[in-house]
């Protein structure tokens, strides 16, 4: 099957929060269920990197390369007595309103345009810093960590394992109707993060609702490097689909 969309997905920092399930089920696609890890659930703050974007094999000059800033939670669907690990975004931030346009009206995501910008910094030898921002009203906030340059295997059975290796997503079309879609990679290796900062406008962004999860004190943060992907097409689940 052709892929849908490929690129590369580039530096993915991952800071983690537990989660509160009563506001995620408000959210929950139909047939889906909220996935856990060691009893918790997490939900995942997420910036990275697109570069050489193609969609159907076609590049649209000014869309290769570009951030991506997104609100992420874990989930889970059996289908013929397998699960499949997912994800559900409940927000996803780019720079280019033309991506926008396309992921909400065609696919009924739910994406947002705002100014962004990242850097990826390199003080010594052994260092590696990276930074996303991206802009709420005239306030900049920010995902950033120091890590060290070498990567190193995600360990089976990991926290870092959980979090990285889900490889559907899902998407609420109603209340009884989802779509999903399987994004293909590698296994990630990550570099090992030394120290972690974020700020976030949550209330202006996502709702007040989420405000409690990413206020508290993150459980981890995660800096994988990344690799080429591609983003296969999607079906809709119904009442009934196995």
């Amino acid at each position: 099957m052709r892929p849908f969309l490929t690129a590369a997905w580039r530096k993915l920092l991952m800071i983690n929060f537990e989660a509160d399930p009563a506001v995620l089920r408000h959210w929950l696609p139909a047939h889906t269920e909220l996935d856990t890890w060691n009893n918790t659930h997490y939900i995942s703050l997420v910036g990275f990197l697109f570069e050489n974007t193609r969609v159907r094999g076609l590049s649209l000059p000014g869309h290769r390369t570009f951030e991506e800033v997104n609100l992420r939670f874990y989930v889970r669907y059996k289908e013929n007595g397998n699960w499949k690990r997912g994800v559900v975004f409940v927000k996803e931030l780019v720079p280019k309103p033309l991506i926008t346009l396309i992921a909400n009206t065609i696919y009924r995501e739910r994406y947002a345009t705002h100014a962004m910008s990242h850097s990826w910094q390199y003080p010594d030898a052994h260092t590696l810093e990276v930074n996303y921002r991206w802009k709420v009203s005239n306030e900049w906030n920010h995902l950033s960590a120091r890590a060290l340059q070498a990567t190193q295997p995600i360990l089976p059975g990991s926290e870092a394992e959980f979090i990285t290796e889900h490889y559907w997503g899902y998407t609420q079309l109603n209340a009884h109707t989802t779509s999903e879609y399987q994004v293909t990679h590698p296994q990630w290796e990550i570099h090992p993060v030394t120290d972690f900062d974020y700020h976030c406008s949550t209330g202006a962004l996502y709702g007040s609702s989420f405000e409690p999860m990413l206020q508290q004190q993150p459980l981890s943060a995660l800096l994988a490097a990344g690799s080429d992907i591609a983003v296969m097409p999607g079906k809709t689940i119904r009442p009934g689909t196995l």
